[in-house]
């Protein structure tokens, strides 16, 4: 091949290779930005004062209050209602995640409460343990969330006290209840014995910032060993070198 032509396709490969890792690099910032942007978001919600029932019921869109702080007064509905849904890890091992709606006090409304996680049984996997729930006006606190997430489920996903998923939709037309649309991740003590270690809310920001460094770093690579050999050693090497066809 001659020597200028192998010179014009390398000089063009790595410009090639140094504009794709540079503008990865770009995108993982980007990204970044915009997780920084969510997570200063988060961080805001959290640090707002606690949303009472009345509060609650009055915000038009409910995901405007998503990850902040609540004290509700209520009473749990009806022990029938529990439902425990299974094959969620906490703490490293896995059980159920206990949920239940919670009717708030003066007849405003409901919501889904996960109130909590608990081992599953290993000698009788239909068996679920009993969870003790008071039948009167109580206070809980917890932080506005997102339904569980949906896990691969087979056959029917409604009915039963043990299932899979829990839909809130199909959950308020099975109880007959108007339930929001987020639910309460329960916090502070638990006189049932409930594990509540719920997964910190992490974005990853610094996953983003090494894989730009990492994109930035194969960026300078190319461009050094291009320099090196496509620009010192052609023109500025030792005599000893042949000299480039011209």
């Amino acid at each position: 091949m001659n020597t200028r032509l192998k010179f014009v396709l390398i000089t063009v490969a790595t410009l090639v290779a140094v504009a794709t890792t540079a503008s990865l690099g770009m995108w993982q910032l980007s990204r970044a930005a915009q997780k920084q942007a969510r997570q200063t978001a988060m961080d805001a919600q959290t640090a707002k004062p606690p949303l009472t029932a009345t509060s609650l019921m009055a915000a038009t869109d409910p995901m405007t209050v998503l990850h902040q702080r609540a004290k509700l007064r209520g009473s749990w509905a009806p022990p029938s209602t529990m439902v425990f849904l299974e094959n969620r890890p906490m703490a490293g091992r896995t059980g159920f995640v206990v949920v239940m709606p919670f009717l708030l006090e003066g007849g405003q409304g409901a919501l889904v409460v996960q109130r909590g996680w608990v081992p599953r049984s290993m000698d009788d996997r239909t068996r679920v343990p009993k969870i003790d729930t008071l039948d009167e006006v109580i206070e809980i606190e917890g932080r506005m969330a997102l339904p569980p997430s949906d896990l691969y489920a087979l056959g029917d996903p409604t009915g039963g006290a043990i299932r899979q998923n829990l839909t809130v939709s199909q959950f308020a037309a099975e109880t007959g209840l108007q339930l929001l649309p987020l639910t309460l991740q329960q916090t502070g003590a638990s006189p049932e014995g409930l594990l509540r270690e719920w997964p910190v809310l992490n974005m990853g920001i610094d996953k983003n910032y090494g894989y730009a460094a990492q994109w930035f770093g194969m960026a300078a690579l190319f461009s050094l060993l291009y320099l090196w050999f496509q620009i010192f050693r052609r023109f500025f090497g030792s005599p000893k070198d042949p000299k480039p066809d011209v």
